[in-house]
């Protein structure tokens, strides 16, 4: 896979494509971490599925634009003034997901985001209906102020955040750390493929002040349950049970807020989709894309 790169404004962001390109066009928006987050074999599922996938890194991320210029946020700035603090905000982030569909020369794709990625994919079928043929969000609520980590859960990741992290074997111990916080015993993580993960991200351009920027961004964002009644591409959100970072009723929100949306929830599951569930969800996630194939899942759909 090559990488490439597309322009919004003075921001170059990192993307790559894989499938057919007669594929159905979906674009995967990742959250604070980079676009190796999702992993291959979840995006060659969706590829047998039918779909050509993109994904990148946003600003601040991997191969993508860091905004060194911008400093570091304190920790104050995320807690308690996140509105004054914030370099950029959820609506660039949208912006930045569009140019990946004009580099690709995509009229409008499927766009599925989780955690951040899924407030950023809601921000684009608000500012971009046009350019989303259909909507998943995973982990992610309408507002900040809805379902958000309880303050210990926060304090815990950000006592990680600030731990110094010198070499890729740092953040590997990092990921693994991490999980430990936002995981859950009902799907334990693969170790092996988190400090994988975490040496490859440090050397595509981890950026601790970059993570913390967009964390900014996200205490920063609105409240878009007003803009998001006016979204009328079939809609599905996913969310786990066991998601510390999005609560629960972050999900139900979301799906509260935009007309016909399917809610699935899935018991036991984190911010993330484990292995065990990827078939389940890109069933759901094909289905609806309008593309051939029943709903045989194990989750709760309300």
């Amino acid at each position: 896979m090559t990488i490439e790169m597309a322009r919004h404004r003075d921001i170059e962001l990192a993307y790559e494509t894989i499938g057919p390109p007669t594929g159905e066009p979906l674009l995967l928006i990742s959250g604070i971490s980079q676009m190796l987050i999702w992993h291959d074999d979840a995006i060659a599922g969706l590829v047998e599925r039918g779909f050509q996938v993109a994904r990148f890194d946003n600003r601040d991320t991997g191969l993508s634009t860091h905004l060194h210029h911008a400093g570091r946020p304190s920790k104050l700035d995320l807690l308690l003034r996140p509105t004054q603090a914030v370099r950029y905000h959820l609506t660039d982030l949208a912006d930045d997901a569009v140019s990946i569909l004009d580099a690709l020369n995509w009229r409008s794709a499927h766009v599925v985001g989780e955690s951040l990625g899924g407030m950023i994919a809601q921000s684009m079928a608000v500012r971009h209906p046009d350019r989303v043929r259909s909507l998943t969000t995973i982990g992610a609520g309408p507002s900040p102020r809805i379902g958000g980590p309880r303050v210990r859960t926060l304090l815990r990741f950000l006592a990680l955040a600030r731990k110094p992290i010198n070499s890729a074997e740092d953040y590997a111990e990092h990921m693994v750390a991490l999980e430990l916080v936002a995981g859950s015993p009902d799907y334990p993580q693969d170790e092996t493929w988190l400090r994988e993960l975490g040496k490859r991200s440090y050397e595509r351009g981890h950026d601790q002040a970059g993570v913390e920027r967009l964390s900014v961004a996200l205490r920063a964002s609105g409240d878009r349950r007003g803009e998001l009644a006016a979204v009328r591409v079939p809609t599905l959100v996913v969310h786990g049970l066991a998601d510390k970072t999005a609560r629960p009723v972050a999900g139900r929100a979301t799906a509260a807020a935009i007309p016909g949306a399917r809610l699935v929830t899935y018991p036991g599951m984190p911010s993330h989709v484990p292995p065990q569930l990827w078939p389940d969800v890109i069933n759901e996630i094909a289905a609806i894309a309008g593309l051939d194939g029943d709903i045989h899942s194990s989750a709760t759909a309300h």
